[in-house]
């Protein structure tokens, strides 16, 4: 009797730990392959996309423009979705200014999300980059551009995207628009 007391002892054991021991690696490989993954979204980036279609009203004025009126063909624009709350907005600032100096650029603004008292502070302090300002004030006109955030900006050249600035400008990207508009 004590033989088969011992008998089923030991297979228990001989059964349990090899049972724990995978169960764990188990569990260890999908907690490792989890913390792998990023689950951060990334937007597209695709360039000679097509702009999209859009009406808007132009920043601080009742007038609506189309996006047809203000992207013509043979002429660089820079499509800068910015507002005074963002932080990086204020960073990338100093290149915009720079950039405005260049006669074959156009920058064009999309303040998002905004109070418009805030951004006219906004460019008091800072200058004003923009030949044309406009507002998106639910943001629905950057979501149709794709963008998920600000500051984002787009290179756009006959009416395509040629680039897409996710964040703020930096030293690398102003380089990087300079040398595709000349």
């Amino acid at each position: 009797m004590d033989f088969l007391v011992f008998l089923k002892k030991n297979m228990k054991n001989k059964i349990l730990i090899p049972f724990t021991a995978i169960s764990f690696l188990f569990i260890f490989f999908i907690l490792y392959e989890g913390l792998n993954r990023s689950n951060v979204y990334t937007p597209e980036t695709v360039t000679n996309k097509k702009i999209p279609k859009f009406k808007v009203k132009v920043f601080d004025s009742e007038k609506e423009i189309t996006s047809k009126e203000i992207f013509e063909n043979d002429i660089h624009y820079l499509l800068n979705i910015w507002a005074s709350w963002c932080i990086p907005c204020r960073d990338e600032h100093p290149y915009l200014m720079e950039l405005k100096r260049n006669k074959k650029l156009e920058i064009v603004g999309l303040n998002y999300k905004d109070k418009i008292k805030n951004a006219k502070n906004f460019l008091d302090e800072l200058n004003n980059p923009y030949t044309l300002i406009l507002s998106d004030v639910d943001g629905t006109v950057a979501i149709e551009w794709g963008a998920y955030g600000v500051p984002e900006t787009f290179l756009i050249y006959n009416g395509k995207i040629i680039k897409k600035i996710i964040g703020p400008m930096n030293e690398k990207l102003f380089k990087e628009i300079e040398k595709a508009i000349k």
